[in-house]
């Protein structure tokens, strides 16, 4: 259960006092969340010269496909101190302990998101206040803006695991009030600019093992489609193979485990999903959502493996839950994925939920055979060990004893009964 490792930290001793949430006075130390871009430098110069604050930077390897090295460099060259760098790999625990239990609920937010960015905030937020304690700073910092969610996850989580944490959230503090007040910050600090960050950006991107998201500037009117050089992980589903990719993806308690019969890490089976969805087409989606904040927003999504994940799972599903136990799992589904999408991971609600469908993950065993064809992740085959599935139950075969046809007349009465009353109370006609 993903909640497992973060839920330990709450019985621990907290380093606050409930008089360090209300306190004025300016942090001495902040666990800054640092990518190495120019937003985060900007944040971490700012709370040097705003706070006079020692800065410490927590940069978290998620398998956003980028390098690195240079957030080290950079935080070095702005006067971090070696011991106050932190640079994190947690693809396997955030895959292992976050999307794939995400994907045991089979958790879609308004019916198509995957939940890419929400599922990545919470493991972030814990590793945060982790390192917080770890060299007892006061304070804790994100970079997410004052529109949008991102803000609510990261905060959700930090109080969760530690209720008198001072936040410092820039965006919302500062007074710049342009791109051009930021750069010219970032070039009185001798904060190094590229050359492409000096014009606006066409639109922004976050990434990570499970997802890439896109949204604003060229992709801000919902009316106009997507330029092709925005996906950053798929292919066109137009220049994809014409030949179609079948694999087998093999499921232990819910959780996939192998592809084609060769078993790997959670983090290494989804990179191979993303290549093998990348390489035809599956998982695009341009997506006008309703934030948590109350504002609607267009992005363009990508989730190639999560895509081929989900339509695997639901497959696997169908012949290992019983029918009442997966249609109360789609109803608490939606539950779950509001859940996620508003940033309370960490909330007990979710911890219900989750072992609620935890526990129906028990039989959820077995091989899903799937085509990949331009675009599409199809299910096309299914065996598990505890299916539920019963040939000689649904075959038109005649001389199968199994079931006798006219039971379902009985059957039929009585759920007809309510409607027969109705019909004769109100004089129903066709």
């Amino acid at each position: 259960m993903g909640a497992c490792g973060p839920l330990s930290a709450r019985t621990a001793s907290p380093r606050w006092s409930k008089d360090t949430a209300v306190s004025k006075a300016a942090p001495k130390k902040v666990v800054l969340a640092y990518s190495g871009g120019l937003d985060t430098s900007i944040i971490l110069k700012w709370l040097q010269t705003e706070y006079g604050a020692e800065v410490i930077t927590f940069t978290a390897d998620l398998g956003q496909g980028e390098e690195l090295a240079p957030a080290k460099e950079k935080a070095l060259k702005l006067g971090i101190k070696p011991e106050n760098i932190f640079i994190d790999d947690l693809r396997e625990e955030f895959v292992r302990d976050y999307v794939f239990p995400m994907f045991r609920a089979n958790a879609v937010y308004e019916g198509q998101y995957l939940l890419g960015t929400s599922i990545a905030r919470p493991l972030i937020a814990k590793r945060q206040i982790e390192i917080a304690r770890q060299m007892g700073a006061d304070a804790v910092c994100h970079g997410a803006t004052g529109k949008g969610n991102d803000q609510v996850r990261f905060e959700l989580g930090y109080y969760a695991l530690e209720p008198d944490i001072r936040v410092i959230a820039p965006w919302r503090e500062w007074e710049f009030r342009s791109r051009e007040a930021l750069l010219d910050f970032a070039e009185k600090h001798q904060i190094p600019i590229s050359k492409d960050k000096r014009g606006e950006a066409p639109f922004s991107v976050d990434a990570n093992l499970l997802h890439s998201s896109s949204e604003g500037k060229v992709l801000e009117d919902p009316a106009v489609e997507a330029p092709e050089f925005v996906h950053q992980r798929t292919i066109s589903p137009e220049d994809a193979p014409d030949k179609a990719t079948v694999i087998e993806i093999g499921f232990e308690k819910g959780d996939p485990v192998s592809i084609d019969g060769k078993r790997l890490s959670p983090a290494a089976l989804l990179t191979e999903l993303n290549r093998l969805g990348h390489d035809n087409g599956v998982g695009r989606l341009d997506l006008v959502e309703n934030r948590f904040v109350g504002m609607k927003s267009r992005g363009v999504y990508e989730t190639p493996g999560g895509t081929i994940l989900l339509a695997a799972h639901r497959g696997m599903e169908s012949i290992t839950l019983d029918g009442g136990a997966m249609h109360l799992k789609d109803e608490l589904a939606v539950k779950y994925a509001h859940l996620i999408y508003n940033g309370f991971w960490f909330a007990p609600e979710r911890e219900m939920l989750q072992a609620a469908i935890d526990h129906s993950q028990q039989r959820v065993n077995g091989v899903v055979r799937v085509k990949l064809y331009k675009g599409n992740a199809t299910v096309i085959g299914r065996e598990s060990p505890d299916s539920l599935y019963d040939q000689d139950l649904v075959t038109f075969e005649e001389g199968v004893q199994a079931y006798d046809h006219r039971d379902a007349e009985g059957f039929i009465k009585l759920n007809a009964l309510r409607l027969r009353v109705l019909a004769r109370r109100d004089g129903r006609r066709a």
